[in-house]
């Protein structure tokens, strides 16, 4: 078989069209096509094709899988078959690849004067491709450039182990002739899915809708066709994958929005420890294309707005700082939004005065049981500031400190608003000696008070803490 690469101005990948004639002894295409997605950006592919068997030792090339499979992971079932070998070819074919694969070779440089359509036609040895491509033709050694004369290079073939696309090429053992249908599985990254999330607050009757989208992306090299699809929402753990170590992950360094986890179980399909969620038609995903599809849509579950301050031990602020704007309501099945939450990004809306929904800010979620307690930030308020200031420290006892803090609250908008007042660091055996105000013990580490701030106003809190340090 001889191969035509032809060449305008010079030897440029852009610029070249390929003409192959020939093809390898492929599968063919069979029932069908599954890919169970996972959010740490691997899939598991099932492929479905029929085998045309010819009874003993024969060469099967699956074409149309992905560029990043993972070979370690293929697995091929069939009956009455035994793998003997398997090899994935990756090395595609480009122009540039059939040069590179020609050095130590003769080739055929064609040139066409425009001026008077004539060709001349010369042998020459490939020396090299490095940053170009370096020929030997007669006794001179000359480069390929660009001269402005159209160019074709001819090779006499294509090198065994370049492909037109992935292949996966198995050697097996058939008991039998005859078609078999038979089912290629295997890993491969480049395909992943995250969740999103769009959330409408409604200020009056304080409700909230929210809309959940999947986002599938797929950079894998390779087109998956009217494929049923699955998405898992979890992390699997991955030997060479980091990220799926969840005690590597620094969740503790993110503000909580998970306020309390949730107990109830619903009908939503379950894998082991992780949900399913099955797209409802087969679809196409395209490679190097993003996809959204719509799992989610609640319309009116209870919300609320507050504001909150989350502060460090003793720490004192001197310049009022800004309160954070939070949103809080359930994904319970009675008064929430009734379903497992995939692990995403929620963006919040809320409308204006006249009518039209206007951003107001994003918070990330982890995987949420049904059942839980959400409370999401925003952004930072313009109006609900605080200030704390440590106002006395002094030893007491042996080894005993009282800490004495001020907080000051102000509020410039026309409604009262109620804050979370939150002291972190409480760690050892501090409690709070004396308080302006009840407040309530929200774990080791922290107190919290739910603070009344008048409109056009200011609450002062104070507390006094009796700490080891």
């Amino acid at each position: 078989m001889r191969v035509r690469l032809w060449l305008h101005n010079g030897f440029r990948a852009g610029g070249i069209a390929l003409a192959l004639i020939g093809s390898a002894d492929a599968a063919a295409a069979g029932p069908g096509l599954a890919v169970t997605i996972y959010n740490d950006n691997l899939a598991l592919v099932q492929d479905t094709r029929t085998l045309d068997l010819k009874g003993g030792r024969q060469t099967i090339a699956f074409e149309n899988v992905s560029a990043q499979i993972r070979p370690e992971t293929v697995s091929l079932t069939a009956a009455g078959i035994g793998i003997v070998e398997q090899n994935f070819d990756f090395d595609l074919l480009s122009p540039a690849k059939m040069m590179e694969k020609a050095v130590g070779r003769t080739v055929t440089i064609v040139r066409t004067y425009p001026a008077t359509g004539a060709e001349t036609r010369q042998q020459a040895l490939v020396l090299a491709t490095n940053d170009g491509v370096i020929l030997k033709i007669g006794d001179s050694i000359e480069v390929l450039r660009d001269d402005g004369l159209p160019t074709r290079v001819i090779f006499d073939k294509v090198p065994d182990n370049l492909r037109a696309r992935p292949t996966l090429s198995v050697t097996l053992d058939a008991a039998r002739a005859g078609a078999e249908p038979a089912t290629l599985s295997y890993l491969t990254p480049g395909l992943g899915w995250k969740a999103d999330y769009v959330a409408l607050y409604d200020v009056t009757a304080g409700k909230i809708d929210v809309q959940g989208w999947v986002t599938l992306t797929n950079t894998s090299g390779v087109n998956y066709d009217n494929a049923d699809t699955v998405l898992v929402a979890g992390n699997p753990s991955l030997l060479d994958n980091p990220q799926s170590d969840q005690s590597n992950q620094p969740w503790r360094q993110r503000r909580p929005t998970m306020t309390q986890a949730g107990q109830e179980s619903g009908t939503r399909e379950r894998l082991g420890d992780f949900y399913l969620y099955p797209l409802a038609e087969r679809t196409t995903i395209a490679n190097q294309q993003t996809k959204q599809v719509s799992f989610l849509d609640v319309h009116g579950a209870p919300a609320s707005h507050g504001y909150e301050v989350r502060l460090d031990w003793m720490q004192t602020i001197e310049q009022p700082q800004s309160a954070r704007s939070v949103y809080r309501f359930s994904n319970s099945a009675k008064g929430g939004l009734g379903d497992q939450l995939p692990a995403g990004v929620m963006r919040f809306y809320i409308r204006d005065a006249k009518g039209a929904p206007q951003f107001i800010g994003e918070s990330q979620i982890d995987h949420t049981p049904m059942g839980s307690k959400l409370s999401l930030s925003t952004g930072d308020a313009f109006d609900v500031k605080i200030k704390s200031t440590v106002a006395k420290r002094e030893a007491h006892g042996l080894l005993r400190w009282k800490t004495s803090m001020a907080y000051k609250l102000t509020n410039a908008l026309p409604t009262p608003v109620s804050v979370d007042l939150i002291q972190n660091g409480l760690w050892g055996d501090t409690s709070v000696a004396e308080e302006s105000q009840k407040s309530v013990r929200r774990d080791a580490d922290s107190v919290e008070w739910i603070v009344d701030v008048p409109a056009n106003g200011s609450t002062d809190v104070t507390a006094t803490f009796d700490s080891k340090y």
